[in-house]
């Protein structure tokens, strides 16, 4: 039980939920935007008061293609915000903290027995071959 309890309280499970509720109240707010402006207006252009209504018949079958797209455009809707305002933002962002200089080394390479040694180093401590100068200042001079 102590593992589950850690595990439920864990921070990417809580925001996870969070994500969840706050995703589900977004799409009823978009489906309410879809349903109740975007399909009157796009209705009102091409002379269809409800997208609900398109139907069409083949052989007695009825197909009702008016919710199809209203979802689909519910998910067009849905796609452009989170692009724009999440997506656009967060690499905006990671660019801003992003160093565009690589740090400087702190390790270099034996020559003699390729051991990974300090870049300040002038013999290998592996197996003490002198070093040649490093062409990167050693950390803290």
């Amino acid at each position: 039980m102590e593992g589950f309890k850690t595990f439920i309280l864990r921070g990417n499970v809580v925001d996870l939920a969070i994500g969840i509720a706050i995703r589900a109240g977004f799409n009823n707010i978009v489906n309410a935007l879809v349903k109740d402006i975007i399909t009157p207006i796009v209705g009102a252009i091409i002379k269809t008061p409800s997208f609900a209504a398109l139907t069409f018949t083949i052989r007695g079958s009825n197909f009702a293609i008016g919710d199809v797209l209203n979802q689909t455009i519910t998910f067009f809707i849905e796609a452009l915000v989170i692009y724009f305002l999440i997506v656009l933002p967060m690499n905006e962002l990671v660019e801003k903290f992003k160093d565009s200089k690589p740090a400087d080394p702190t390790d270099k390479k034996c020559p003699e027995c390729l051991s990974d040694i300090p870049i300040g180093a002038r013999r290998c401590k592996f197996c003490t071959v002198e070093q040649p100068p490093s062409p990167f200042p050693a950390p803290g001079i």
